[in-house]
């Protein structure tokens, strides 16, 4: 038994420090009723997000995969928290998180390099 929890102790930790920036479950929790987080889905249109999120704080081409990410700061009792609507070049969501564009596309690089999960 203690070899078993020690294998599955060692596996997370290298998949932890492949994992780059990971996500804060503290995070979802704090805004999960914001629109950008509980409306947003996969395959939603630009136009959609940004008719619920209103105009991000920037956007960015990505360079990872064709198309954009719009980086927002979400708000909430004082605490502001990064959040990021990436799209394909269909300008349709494919992923987003609580992270900036920038460390998700760092992400992304590491996952192509075969160092992640």
């Amino acid at each position: 038994m203690f070899k078993q929890s020690l294998g599955a102790a060692c596996v997370l930790a290298v998949l932890t420090g492949c994992a780059g920036k990971p996500e804060n479950p503290v995070d979802h929790f704090t805004f999960r009723n914001e629109p950008l987080v509980k409306q947003v889905e996969k395959d939603m249109s630009k136009s959609t997000v940004l008719e619920l999120g209103g105009p991000p704080s920037t956007e960015i081409n990505r360079t990872v995969a064709p198309g954009t990410c719009n980086n927002y700061i979400l708000n909430k009792d004082g605490k502001q928290q990064p959040y990021y609507v990436a799209f394909n070049s269909a300008d349709r969501v494919e992923s987003k998180g609580f992270l900036t564009c920038e460390q998700m596309e760092i992400n992304e690089r590491e996952r192509a390099r075969g160092h992640g999960i």
